[in-house]
């Protein structure tokens, strides 16, 4: 039995998305990889799509070419998204339509696409990365544009995990904490540990595994798994 799967990582260029490609590849499964800008792969189990998410085209390409190359779409993980950390009134219009852009337009149109084509196989699985941050607001780390579009992405997983569970998709979240990962500079890393109860930054391992879980664990819908060191139970 074939027990290969297709899947479409987002924000795959690097961090955790480049890590989740990995992964996948390692376990034997075939990958479509997105970022604005990404290597081209001779690897024939991983193909490569660069562009903006945020342009309708863009998740167009992505999907044609898992078709055109796989067949079919088993999951589609998306953690392209972006975080900027400002006090409310400093943010700017570009910021506004940055993170509309890629956390809320990426997201509907890959994810849109994606669903079509699960629902004429009658099976499929989306799981987003959103943030701890969505449920666990601290003044430290003023993010109401986060909270704003990865809130949002919280509340469509459960909505999507709804409308799909009779057509046999599933629909969860990956609800990470702060992560080492290029986004973070080294000289940050003892502060930002400090705000995990467990006393540490999350690893880009715990957040793969997490996907990894959701994608095996087929009685599990709707799901937002916090990965973040216990924010999310308090402080």
């Amino acid at each position: 039995m074939n027990t290969s799967k297709v899947i479409i990582v987002t924000g795959a260029s690097q961090g955790i998305g480049a890590e989740t490609v990995k992964a996948f590849l390692a376990n034997g499964h075939r990958v479509v990889a997105n970022a604005r800008s990404i290597a081209s792969s001779d690897d024939p189990n991983l193909v490569t799509v660069a562009g903006d998410l945020g342009n309708p085209e863009t998740a167009k390409r992505i999907v044609e070419a898992a078709i055109g190359r796989f067949d079919r779409i088993d999951t589609l993980v998306n953690n392209a998204g972006i975080f900027i950390a400002k006090p409310f009134t400093r943010y700017t219009s570009e910021d506004y339509a940055a993170f509309n852009g890629v956390n809320l337009n990426g997201f509907f149109h890959i994810t849109q696409r994606a669903i079509a084509q699960m629902e004429k196989q009658r099976s499929g699985h989306v799981v987003t990365i959103t943030a701890t941050l969505v449920d666990q607001a601290n003044s430290k780390v003023p993010s109401v544009l986060a909270s704003l579009t990865k809130g949002g992405l919280n509340a469509a997983t459960k909505s999507l995990a709804i409308e799909y569970a009779k057509a046999g998709i599933r629909v969860n979240a990956v609800a990470p904490g702060i992560i080492k990962s290029p986004m973070h500079a080294p000289e940050t890393h003892s502060t930002l540990a400090a705000f995990h109860p467990l006393g540490r930054m999350g690893e880009m391992s715990d957040i793969v595994g997490a996907i990894l879980y959701l994608d095996s664990a087929p009685f599990v819908t709707g799901e937002i798994l916090h990965v973040d060191g216990g924010q999310s139970a308090g402080h």
